[in-house]
């Protein structure tokens, strides 16, 4: 019997998780997240670089889902992601809630293997603050 032939369903889907860490009470204080972000992904094995800075690049290829997601390095301080500002031809984040909790995160799956540098910007909403800050140094996305 001959074996059964493979379906090519595009390129495998893997999760790369980005997390943005704010120092909500200097970014408050400043009126910038400059100096008081700092950005890890989980594919340092993949070739990302930056890691704990603002310019965090990370490696992606098409197909890969990446997953925005918030901390505060202050326990008691608010923070959200309110927006991923980024070429919607690579990638367009659309906000997502965690099942049965109020936890929110940002999720993209990207669309091309034409990746070579995209930046992009992270809104952020911060305590009481009405105005979102938006991240002023650009991290990207890299093929």
């Amino acid at each position: 019997m001959p074996p059964k032939p493979k379906r090519d369903n595009g390129p495998a889907k893997r999760p790369i998780s980005i997390t943005a860490v704010v120092d909500c009470v200097g970014a408050l204080a400043t009126g910038t997240v400059h100096g008081n972000l700092y950005l890890y992904d989980t594919n340092k094995a993949g070739g990302s670089t930056g890691l704990g800075t603002e310019e965090l690049r990370t490696r992606v290829r098409r197909g890969d889902q990446i997953l925005w997601s918030v901390l505060a390095l202050e326990c008691e301080a608010y923070t959200a992601i309110d927006g991923i500002l980024i070429d919607p031809e690579v990638c367009e984040p659309v906000r997502k809630v965690y099942p049965g909790t109020d936890v929110a995160y940002w999720i993209g799956t990207i669309k091309t293997d034409a990746v070579q540098h995209v930046p992009y910007q992270i809104k952020f909403r911060l305590g009481s603050r009405d105005e979102p800050i938006v991240s002023t140094l650009s991290p990207s996305l890299v093929g």
